[in-house]
């Protein structure tokens, strides 16, 4: 893989820039999953799920993969949302978040550090107050 070579080269673990707002849906999803220290296989099957609603032309495995990786080396939302913020249509950015919910009520175990997490996004994401409580109750309710 091209990031393996990267880390070889320079002796440091590469963390790609997300142009590719595939990558930083499927990064986003992943700190979710991480958000309350406990990845539950649950929680990876609602993200596979939203990845082949979101995502369809892309091969869900590579996505989840890659989004594992890029998190373990990466402490910044903010380039992650941007990527989307700048390429998503708001209803694009709606159906995100809801699926953010869908991951975090997937183990039927809503932590708090889930839900902070979201709000974070949404906000990085420019989404208002209203939009996040009517997808957090979009999530809930199917």
């Amino acid at each position: 893989m091209i990031r393996k070579f990267f880390e070889k080269l320079t002796g440091e673990q590469y963390v790609p820039e997300p142009e590719d707002s595939a990558i930083a849906a499927a990064v986003l999803m992943t700190e979710i999953i991480r958000a309350d220290h406990d990845v539950d296989d649950t929680e990876k099957d609602a993200m596979r799920a939203a990845l082949k609603s979101l995502i369809p032309e892309r091969d869900v495995e590579t996505l989840l993969s890659e989004a594992f990786d890029t998190v373990d080396v990466s402490n910044d939302l903010q380039r992650f949302t941007s990527a989307i913020h700048d390429q998503w249509e708001v209803e694009q950015k709606m159906e995100l978040l809801v699926s953010l919910w869908r991951i975090a009520y997937a183990d039927n175990d809503l932590d708090k550090y889930e839900e902070h997490m979201i709000r974070r996004i949404a906000d990085l994401l420019y989404i208002s107050h209203s939009d996040f409580i009517k997808a957090k109750i979009t999530a809930r309710d199917h």
